[in-house]
């Protein structure tokens, strides 16, 4: 058994030597090549190369680690880095689906050119409005159209002329009326009226009816005649407006079709367009007035809706340029920081017309999805998880390699809208990067059977560095980057020092450094602050310790009432004096970024039973599944140590004095453990200790977390009791790598006012905690009388005898 190992302060802080900082002030530091300052993601870098290089489907990449150690900013400038290198994607355009017109196409131009097409397009619709003005009214036009008309009403006339000629030689009249053609019988160059036609005889009147027939016959004859002349004039009328409509059309685009003869697909669209030009040339014309008396506010509406009514006609015309990539300098890097499924798939607008919500193809919005085409999109998990229907869509653009415009509204019926489907749009030679915490990569993977197919490439971000001296130089130059990238007064070695000291404690460990470079940033800027309010040019290492001074002095509301009320007794914790069954355990309390620890007092009572100790925490739901654990084993150890040779007849108790909330953990394990010895043993614990660890069934001491807040808990107790020079806290030897204690807890451990003690069993720390040796068995099997293992052994025993004598007198009676 070895003795509990009274630490030096040379082991309670790893401090940094300001002479080992290798440069005199930041300002004459050479800033790291990494402008942003990511270090020590060796693993991430070489992860982050082979999934950008691998051009794969289903290797996207997942950034897994802790916030704030740089996976945005190393990821940001790798993958600038490497797009750059990368061809520029195309352009990418909707335009009117003739014959479909709630199916847009999509047309695909190289980089720049989306918006040339656009343009062009804006100029041939505007030369087609004047162009197709001025060939309906030349001269040429309107005479051929003049003969046409001119040539049917001649027509007309002489054919009517020949029905009247013939009807008046059967004493017929061929009348033109209001309503039409009409047929009247005459005598004597007079219409017979219907009075006079009664008094004729009957073969006179049947005679009359039979010329009248026949008139009639060869009246309907010349109406037809009359209808198939006009249709044929329309005809001809019609060859020749899209004659003279094509002619136009054809001279307008053919001064765009050069740009693009090499686009098939432009090439075809654009013969689409000349062939609708054709059919709607009208559109193009302007309209003369309906009505010369209405109002003028008449009018003006009139004239309104007949402007929009000729957007909309010309509005299929136009381009709309989804994608422009002719300002890119390489593949793009699309960042998104609000994942809904609308900004990752894009969305269509609507607009209202008399009441209704429509759309069409210029309403066509592009989402991240689109604008990251042949480059990078980075997206954050949580979020995307968040949003409604976002990871399934983002899941199936990857499958299907198509991005597809949806509209969710129309889709579930919330809203009467009038809208259109988009044709989807390859989305190959894309790589999308999820950024995200552990848990939620490996959530994903355990309950997503897509997600490992289609993440293949994890991309782990390490939360601390190595303290080497490579390291510490090169984290020198880190700090010195981040100051010039912050435009901060410079930091002289003192202050660097004391920074790169901070980071061994942000670590929990006095060999790494942490390389969460955010709280390093926030902690540089308050230094440079509080620099400022001292009239310091360069920030020193007291300007650094203020700013952390100020840190947990903002923060340290609750730890400052607790402190209160142990000073007052309104908690009941004895930093002096001795006590069975009682130990100051060392718990940790966490609100928002602040941890702090404070001593809560554990209690132990035994008596004879039926071999179990109960956990009060657990038995009232207070206590969670590890602390749960925690007793269990410490109960295992209990009886296989001490009940080899007869049953354990114990009933203990174990609880937190003036615990109202949840207990959850195991490092209170080593302090219910020597509770419930003291309290089997009688030997009574010094109040002045506080102790903390885990153990397992051997009794071998484990390490915990939080060990520098939970020394600095119970210092920051017995300095408000008083200091005394015996006070101290026991912690698991396997800890002492992880102290990076605060400078006046080390300076009272230097001048022997405090104490810290590192223990590898059970035995080193009951046997100081009580002062009594723990004991070893001897050859005999037997622990020394006297010793804290004897006293439990022999307790344990009268317990076990006693349960004998009580059961034989039950058997007895």
């Amino acid at each position: 058994m070895c003795p509990a190992i009274r630490l030096v302060p040379s082991l309670l802080h790893r401090s940094c030597r300001a002479t080992d900082i290798p440069f005199e002030t930041t300002a004459d530091a050479s800033p790291l090549a990494n402008v942003d300052g990511v270090v020590g993601q060796e693993r991430a870098v070489e992860a982050l190369r082979f999934g950008i290089g691998i051009r794969r489907p289903g290797y996207n990449l997942f950034a897994v680690g802790p916030a704030g150690v740089g996976k945005q900013t190393l990821l940001r400038q790798y993958l600038r880095e490497h797009a750059v290198r990368q061809n520029v994607p195309s352009d990418w355009c909707y335009v009117h689906g003739f014959g479909d017109a709630e199916h847009p196409r999509a047309l695909e131009l190289p980089a720049g050119m989306g918006i040339r097409f656009q343009a062009d397009m804006e100029c041939a619709v505007a030369e087609l409005r004047v162009a197709m003005q001025s060939a309906f009214d030349a001269e040429e036009y309107r005479k051929r159209k003049t003969q046409i008309v001119g040539a049917l009403k001649e027509k007309q006339q002489r054919s009517l002329s020949e029905v009247q000629d013939r009807a008046k030689q059967r004493d017929v009249a061929v009348l033109e009326t209001e309503s039409g053609l009409v047929l009247a019988s005459i005598r004597g160059g007079a219409v017979i009226e219907a009075e006079s036609f009664q008094v004729l005889s009957k073969e006179e009147q049947e005679k009359i009816h039979a010329e009248m027939a026949r008139v009639d016959a060869e009246l309907q004859e010349h109406v037809r005649k009359v209808h198939e002349w006009g249709r044929q004039s329309r005809e001809t009328l019609k060859a020749i407006e899209r004659e003279t409509a094509a002619s136009v059309a054809r001279r307008v685009l053919d001064g765009v079709r050069p740009s693009y003869a090499d686009l098939p697909s432009v090439a075809e669209y654009l013969s689409r367009v000349e062939r609708d030009v054709v059919d709607s040339a009208e559109q193009f014309l302007e309209r003369e007035d309906e009505d010369e008396d209405e109002t003028v506010e008449n009018a003006l509406t009139r004239a309104l809706r007949r402007e929009q009514e000729d957007d909309a006609s010309l509005r299929r015309y136009r381009v709309n340029v989804l994608i422009d990539n002719g300002q890119n300098e390489g593949a793009p890097v699309i960042y998104e920081d609000n994942p809904t499924h609308a900004n990752l798939v894009g969305r269509v607008a609507h607009e209202s017309q008399f009441g209704t919500l429509v759309a069409h193809f210029t309403l066509i919005r592009a989402g991240a999805l689109h604008r990251a085409m042949g480059g990078y999109l980075v997206l954050d998990a949580l979020k995307v998880l968040q949003q409604p229907f976002a990871w399934d869509a983002l899941k199936r653009t990857i499958r299907s390699g198509q991005v597809r415009i949806e509209a969710l509204g129309d889709a579930l019926g919330l809203v009467p809208t009038v809208s259109v489907e988009p044709a989807p749009i390859a989305f190959g030679n894309t790589k999308i990067v999820l950024c995200g915490e552990p848990t939620l990569y490996y959530l994903l993977a355990a309950f997503d059977p897509d997600f490992l197919e289609l993440f293949k490439v994890m991309v782990d971000f390490e939360s601390t560095m190595d303290r080497q001296p490579e390291n510490e130089a090169l984290y020198a130059r880190l700090v010195a980057t981040l100051v010039g990238k912050e435009e901060l007064r410079a930091f002289d070695r003192g202050a660097v020092a004391r920074v790169m000291d901070q980071a061994a404690r942000s670590a929990d460990d006095a060999e790494k450094l942490s390389i969460q470079m955010c709280t390093i940033a926030d902690l540089l800027r308050e230094a440079d602050y509080w620099a400022g309010e001292a009239k310091h040019d360069v920030v020193t290492a007291e300007d650094v310790q203020r700013a952390l001074d100020a840190q947990l002095d903002r923060s340290g509301r609750a730890r400052q009432r607790l402190q209160e009320a142990v000073r007052r007794g309104d908690i009941l914790v004895s930093t002096s004096g001795v006590s069975i069954g009682q130990v100051n355990g060392l718990s940790v309390f966490q609100f928002g970024e602040h941890v702090f620890g404070h001593p809560t007092r554990i209690t132990a009572r035994a008596r004879l039973g039926k071999g179990e100790v109960i956990d009060i925490e657990r038995e009232v739901e207070l206590g969670g599944p590890l602390h749960a654990k925690g007793v269990l084993i410490l109960a295992g150890f209990v009886g296989s140590r001490y009940a080899t040779r007869c049953p354990l007849s114990l009933s203990a108790t174990l609880v937190f004095e003036q615990s109202y909330g949840a207990v959850e953990g195991d490092s209170a394990s080593l302090a219910e453990l020597c509770a419930l010895l003291s309290a089997l043993s009688e030997a009574p614990i010094r109040q002045s200790f506080a102790i903390t660890g885990s153990i397992n069934q051997q009794g071998v001491v484990q390490s915990i977390g939080a060990v520098n807040e939970k020394i600095e808990g119970f210092f920051d107790t017995c300095k408000e009791t008083g200091l005394t020079g015996e006070q101290g806290v026991l912690i698991p030897k396997s800890n002492v790598k992880n102290l990076m204690l605060r400078r006046d807890v080390v300076a009272a451990v230097e001048s022997s006012r405090f104490h810290v003690y590192a223990v590898e069993n059970v035995d080193d720390a009951i046997e100081l905690l009580t002062g009594t040796p723990a004991g070893i068995r001897d050859s005999a099997g037997k622990f020394p009388d006297g010793s804290v293992n004897g006293l439990v052994e022999q307790r344990l025993l009268s317990f076990a005898n006693s349960a004998r004598a009580f059961r034989s007198e039950r058997t007895m009676l």
